[in-house]
């Protein structure tokens, strides 16, 4: 469980606060981060010209459909550009941000800290262990006991010896198909899970078989799956799974909110092939689907900036494109203001309190 001074809080970089302060809220974002581990280097020779060189607005059609092709568009590493970014969604009247960056992806407590400061803004920073491909090198001889154990001290202790601590767990993450390691880490979060009353949120393989199977672990494990939220469920177009999903009692996230590149390569399992991102209006095609079977406090939703051609300096949309043009597509589509707060306050609220 979490400390006292934890439990029925929400636990941000700069200490635990009331929930009912959260407000409207992102549920899966990054503000400073090193994807470089995805790095794949272009087979033509003239793309190789691209590879060192700073990201320039000429080079963003290419790009944003190569996003692991270019290495400065694998890495936000200026805090001041990170707060100038996230700083619009505050402008616009958001509240808190999730930052789900965690071991192994340039995980930067005190820089959250700041950024916190300078904008106001409440963020929730992650826990946990990403992909495979950002594991430490020793992750083989790590045991689910060690595993949760780091987690739970991120989140009752701090990271390090900074004393900032976590508040949610994740991006828990894995490929297709799971490897022994990626597994073992899932099971590790929801022991975590149980010792400290965090959300585990989720990536999963970009494969129909990996949602459900993920599932199934963390339920095999003891994984309160009402705290639980499935992420990145934007390519996932089969009706029935999703109502599987929610069945289960996890929460949907549709976290991509803003990109809409037809041709967005899909790196994340290693296959090479290309993900079928859909338009804005069919993830809340899919949003009201999931709400319709019964299920409106189980669905999220969140816009996963990662890479640089994703942030409005590079001119994307940045994080504050849900607050200021998808709330509007969804009063226009019927939605009650009562409708939008649960989906950007209240969800969030209930899986952010620590239990």
């Amino acid at each position: 469980m979490p400390t006292n001074s934890q439990t029925g809080k929400a636990q941000t970089v700069t200490g635990a606060i009331d929930p009912a302060d959260l407000g409207t809220t992102l549920m899966h974002e990054h503000l400073l981060l090193n994807v470089g581990a995805y790095f794949e280097l272009p087979e033509e020779a003239s793309i190789r010209s691209w590879v060192d060189a700073p990201l320039t607005l000429g080079k963003l059609g290419y790009i944003a459909a190569h996003w692991h092709q270019n290495l400065d568009n694998t890495v936000i590493l200026d805090e001041q550009f990170a707060t100038d970014e996230v700083g619009r969604f505050m402008l616009a009247g958001g509240r808190t941000v999730v930052d789900t960056t965690n071991i192994g992806l340039g995980r930067d407590p005190l820089a959250l800290a700041r950024i916190s400061r300078r904008t106001g803004l409440n963020i929730v920073m992650g826990s946990g262990h990403y992909v495979r491909l950002f594991h430490p090198a020793d992750m083989a001889n790590l045991d689910e006991d060690s595993i949760a154990a780091d987690i739970v001290r991120d989140i009752k202790v701090g990271v390090g010896d900074t004393g900032v601590k976590s508040g949610i767990i994740g991006e828990i993450a894995l490929m297709w198909p799971h490897s022994g390691n990626e597994e073992r880490s899932l099971r590790a979060a929801a022991k975590a899970q149980q010792a400290t009353g965090a959300t585990i949120t989720l990536h999963p393989g970009f494969d129909d078989g990996s949602p459900p199977a993920i599932l199934n672990m963390l339920d095999k494990a003891g994984a309160d799956m009402t705290r639980v939220i499935m992420g990145h469920l934007d390519t996932f177009h089969d009706r029935g799974l999703l109502a599987e999903l929610a069945a289960s009692g996890c929460t949907l996230q549709w976290d991509t909110y803003g990109n809409e590149e037809t041709l967005f390569g899909e790196v994340g399992s290693g296959s090479g092939d290309i993900l079928d991102m859909p338009s804005d209006e069919q993830r809340m095609d899919a949003l009201e689907y999931v709400a319709g079977l019964g299920h409106p406090e189980q669905v999220l939703i969140s816009q996963d900036v990662f890479i640089k051609c994703m942030t409005a300096a590079y001119g994307a949309k940045g994080y504050d494109h849900i607050v200021s043009n998808i709330v509007p597509r969804l009063r226009a589509r019927g939605w009650r203001t009562g409708q939008i707060d649960q989906l950007l306050v209240g969800t969030p609220r209930r899986l952010l309190t620590l239990v």
